[in-house]
């Protein structure tokens, strides 16, 4: 697509602003950081405009940049720890439900509590629907540490959620 009418290209990018913030928000887990990347990720997006080959797969492409952006700077600040999933009780998925009785607010809150490892993989698999192949690819981690890092996301939620202390 061509820039040809940047008040076309603006709105786009508007239409889309408070969405791709509340992806930054979750992912990096604090305001400055997120309104960072955020504006690391448009200023890219602005760029490569002319790569777009659709206007209607705007919203999509532009959510691909800014999780990457996220990813890119994560890449550089954490480390991603395997954890033992030998508990069958971590795998246990039919016990889920326990999150549908939360608001969205208090489950938010409890996101950003996250270690910064665990959140982002959380949020990648659960809320951004990538797979764990997908997320061990992007991080250029294995795909049991993708698992047992979104394991102990839900873990630690759960832990905060119901203040129950789970295994130990």
């Amino acid at each position: 697509m061509k820039r040809n009418n940047n008040k076309t290209v603006e709105k786009l990018f508007k239409s889309d602003a408070r969405r791709m913030y509340n992806i930054c928000f979750r992912m990096m887990g604090n305001k400055q950081d997120a309104e960072d990347v955020l504006q690391d990720a448009y200023y890219k997006a602005y760029v490569n405009f002319d790569k777009l080959e659709s206007i209607e797969r705007f919203s999509a492409w532009l959510r691909k940049i800014v999780v990457n952006q996220c990813i890119a700077f994560h890449r550089q600040h954490i480390y991603f720890a395997d954890i033992d999933l030998d508990n069958k009780d971590l795998l246990d998925e039919t016990e889920d439900n326990w999150m549908h009785n939360v608001s969205m607010k208090v489950i938010n809150n409890a996101i950003q509590k996250l270690p910064d490892g665990a959140r982002i993989i959380f949020n990648l698999y659960l809320l951004e629907n990538y797979s764990h192949k997908q997320i061990a690819d992007m991080l250029e981690i294995s795909q049991s540490t993708s698992k047992s890092q979104y394991y102990r996301a839900k873990q630690l939620l759960r832990e905060q959620l119901m203040g129950v202390k789970l295994n130990g």
